[in-house]
């Protein structure tokens, strides 16, 4: 870390003054030209960097979308037939509800460790903060790397989608498609926070349309459909077996949904990329976080638990690999009784929820790479900003590489540009099981300086306990998460790749960093979590939210 941390005695208790930020691990990257001078630091949390050159323009409400928003996408709408196929109705529920629990306690280690440290980059500046200047690099660029990839692959999921409708060249979509993305991610944030706002609120409308019709098929109410209630509970059956027989059988069937529902939930946590860019960040990310657990509950459970009442485990249909809504358990469900409008509705939602999915892969590449230039770890020419505050040359850099969808165009090419893609899927967990470690490590550093949790903007105490829960279970589904590949029979090179591969590029970057910079893990008592909460209580923006009214408290949904 860089800095010296000098304890003084106060009336207030301890406080740790920065002195000579010139550590090694802070000094910046040195390309050749002008921008290789390394901006000064000025020993604050929140650098003067961010304050100057980035704009508040996200509120409350965009906040609280972008959540809801990172919650809901394509693999809720077309992923759900492919999980109850896996695991049958009860296997597929009990998998996205311990999934759903995860993202509840990795949403409360977020939204408290953000409250006190709002920067730029998230749980990746934590990281420099409360670990290790190498492991913020390592999971900096694994997140930049990721999110790289990310774009130009739900680009060409959108044109999938797109050509459920017509026959025009794919190259063309693909170009308006990045087109329409540059203008969004070079505008002023506020632009993003509306456009997630109005995609989020479609997804609920669809979620509550889809429930609802659920329930009248599933109840008889459509014409010429009959009752059925929980018959798919009973024949097939609530389990299903896969690739073993018997309990283990139906184990692994639900182990495999678990792996799965995790790459749902993905983009939970870029809620708070944009911290410095978010008004009043202190209240704000925090209450957008606690609320996660009655969305996760409503939205996912609540559809899973319909799907599993719609649609049967045996239905070849809802494992086929079309990628467009015809795929999807509600289309299924809606086809079978008579209702023609639903395929082209679902499919215009999922078209909105790839683009918005794009968006937010925008968002958390380019802040992340912001933030990494802003402590050395990338070079210096990505802290330009325009007169809207946007890290322009980030916005660039990432843009350049959405490009990769014209590969969409061929097939062939496209099959290897997947496989690339699928080697970032397991870097959602390696990002959770950064948010986890960044809370533990702030939970440990307070009781070594006597620091009482309470004095920190926002806590539960339950969150000592949930943390290492989520921690130690995203591990856990890290290295099984390509179990299949272990089975008689069912190895598969890519699978096993896609699978696997993030672990030991992280794990490189980690160790290259620290023997070329030679950094060490932050002493406990060296942590500035004192530094951090003074600033936090002497911060002009941090203001108490308006107590919510009955009403309002009902409403969580985007209040």
């Amino acid at each position: 870390m860089a800095g010296v941390f000098e304890e003084k005695s106060s009336k207030t208790g301890s406080q740790y003054v920065v002195h000579n930020f010139h550590d090694v691990e802070d000094q910046p990257f040195t390309p050749q030209g002008p921008l290789s001078a390394a901006i000064p630091d000025d020993g604050q949390i929140v650098t003067q960097n961010e304050r100057q050159s980035l704009i508040r323009g996200l509120g409350q409400r965009h906040i609280q979308m972008i959540a809801i928003a990172g919650a809901i996408g394509t693999g809720l709408f077309l992923g759900l037939g492919g999980s109850i196929a896996t695991g049958g109705p009860l296997g597929a529920l009990l998998g996205y509800m311990f999934i759903g629990l995860i993202v509840c306690c990795i949403q409360f280690a977020l939204g408290e460790v953000s409250a006190l440290l709002p920067v730029t980059g998230s749980f990746v500046r934590h990281a420099e903060i409360l670990v290790d200047p190498a492991l913020a690099f390592a999971i900096g660029w694994n997140v930049v790397y990721g999110c790289f990839l990310s774009v130009p692959s739900e680009i060409s999921a959108s044109v999938v989608l797109i050509q459920y409708w017509t026959d025009i060249n794919a190259a063309v979509w693909v170009t308006i498609l990045i087109v329409v993305s540059v203008v969004v991610a070079v505008s002023f944030i506020g632009v993003y926070g509306e456009i997630e706002f109005i995609f989020a609120i479609l997804k609920i409308l669809l979620v509550v349309f889809v429930v609802i019709l659920g329930l009248v098929i599933d109840l008889g109410g459509a014409p010429g459909v009959p009752r059925r209630g929980f018959h798919y509970w009973k024949d097939p059956g609530p389990f299903v077996e896969y690739i073993a027989t018997g309990s283990w059988g139906q184990f692994l069937g639900f182990w495999a949904v678990m792996t799965n529902a995790v790459y749902s939930f993905a983009g939970v946590e870029s809620l708070a990329m944009a911290a410095a860019e978010t008004q009043n960040p202190r209240q704000n990310i925090p209450k957008a976080c606690k609320r996660v657990f009655a969305r996760v509950s409503i939205f996912y459970l609540a559809t899973v638990l319909i799907v599993g009442m719609l649609v049967s485990s045996a239905d070849d249909r809802i494992s086929a690999d079309s990628g467009t809504a015809a795929t999807s358990p509600f289309v299924i469900a809606a086809s079978d009784a008579g209702i023609r409008a639903i395929p082209s509705v679902v499919n215009a939602v999922c078209l909105s929820s790839a683009w918005s999915a794009s968006n937010q892969s925008i968002l958390a590449g380019t802040r992340t790479l912001y933030g990494l230039a802003l402590k050395g770890h990338a070079p210096k020419i990505f802290l330009r900003t325009s007169k809207w505050g946007v890290p322009y040359m980030c916005v660039l850099l990432q843009m350049a590489f959405s490009l990769l969808a014209y590969m969409c165009v061929s097939n062939d090419a496209m099959n290897v540009f997947w496989w690339f893609v699928d080697l970032t899927a397991a870097g959602t967990l390696v990002s959770w099981i950064a948010i986890a470690f960044n809370h533990i490590r702030l939970m440990q550093a307070m009781d070594k300086q006597g620091i009482s949790p309470t004095e920190l903007p926002w806590h539960n105490r339950i969150t000592r306990y949930t943390s290492w829960f989520a921690l130690v279970a995203c591990v856990i589904i890290l290295f099984t998460g390509g179990f299949t590949v272990f089975t008689t029979g069912n190895w598969d090179t890519a699978s096993f790749i896609s699978s696997y591969l993030d672990i030991p590029l992280v794990l490189f970057a980690y160790g290259a960093y620290k023997l070329i910079r030679r950094t060490n893990i932050i002493p406990l008592r060296t942590i500035p979590v004192q530094q951090a909460i003074d600033e936090a209580n002497n911060d002009p923006d941090n203001v108490p939210i308006k107590k919510d009214s009955i009403l309002a408290k009902m409403n969580i949904f985007w209040g």
